[in-house]
């Protein structure tokens, strides 16, 4: 299927490894021109790599403009950064929630409100923001938990702000992703056994979900054929979350 997408800018945060960057390389098989930004400048063939802190506002204005500067524009925008915390309330402190809503939260909401004057020029476009399945319903660690249902929220809002301007706004809530650096890898080598168990007794098909399956679904949403979907939030997670 061709999602439309040949030759559309796209900005990526958080693409130097992981989801980000799968997602960066499935936007840009599908044609896509793209920006892809993360706190050490990526290097990835073919694309723009951009160094900078999306928890710093100057860094975010500096992202936007640069991407704007070296390929013309913005249509598509995709909101990646984030990160886990304490794993439980009684060890989390008030320096954990700040982190965390800032990485997951305030990062995302900084990114789509300088990006939308760039999509409004083109006429709409979209944002997609990686969520969590612990942003649908209880799990993961608290500070995570909380952040995360913010970013489905936020994502809800926007797309009822800017559906005149012709832009969608969608999150997308991932389950349990293994890849190489990630949190779950790091859990598995240091508990094999473990992580077997909660395998067998959490994920249905058997395995972790990868970043390829996570970056299809978010090169689809953030696309022209999902022309009709705004303010959903899309859960790739194998049916490991519970909630309806």
């Amino acid at each position: 299927m061709d999602l439309g997408l040949k030759d559309k800018v796209a900005l990526v945060s958080g693409a130097s490894r992981g989801i980000g960057l799968a997602i960066a390389k499935a936007l840009q098989r599908e044609g896509c021109r793209v920006a892809a930004i993360a706190r050490t400048r990526p290097a990835i063939d073919g694309m723009h790599g951009i160094a900078a802190d999306m928890t710093i506002a100057a860094d975010v204005d500096r992202a936007i403009a640069e991407t704007v500067d070296a390929l013309g524009g913005i249509d598509v925008v995709i909101c990646n950064v984030g990160k886990s915390f304490a794993r439980d309330a009684h060890d989390m402190t008030d320096d954990d929630l700040q982190h965390s809503l800032d990485l997951n939260l305030w990062s995302s909401a900084r990114v789509a409100q300088r990006a939308v004057p760039h999509l409004r020029a083109r006429g709409g476009g979209s944002i997609t923001m990686i969520a969590s399945i612990w942003g649908r319903e209880a799990g993961g660690a608290p500070g995570y938990n909380i952040a995360k249902a913010g970013v489905v929220a936020m994502a809800k809002a926007l797309a009822r702000d800017y559906a005149a301007d012709r832009i969608r706004v969608n999150s997308i809530a991932p389950g349990s992703i293994l890849f190489e650096g990630g949190g779950w890898a790091r859990r598995q080598a240091a508990d094999p056994e473990g992580i077997a168990q909660f395998v067998a007794r959490e994920l249905l098909w058997g395995r972790f979900g990868t970043v390829e399956e996570v970056a299809d679904a978010v090169a689809f949403i953030a696309s022209p054929r999902a022309s009709w979907v705004t303010g959903a939030c899309l859960a790739v997670d194998g049916a490991q979350a519970r909630g309806f």
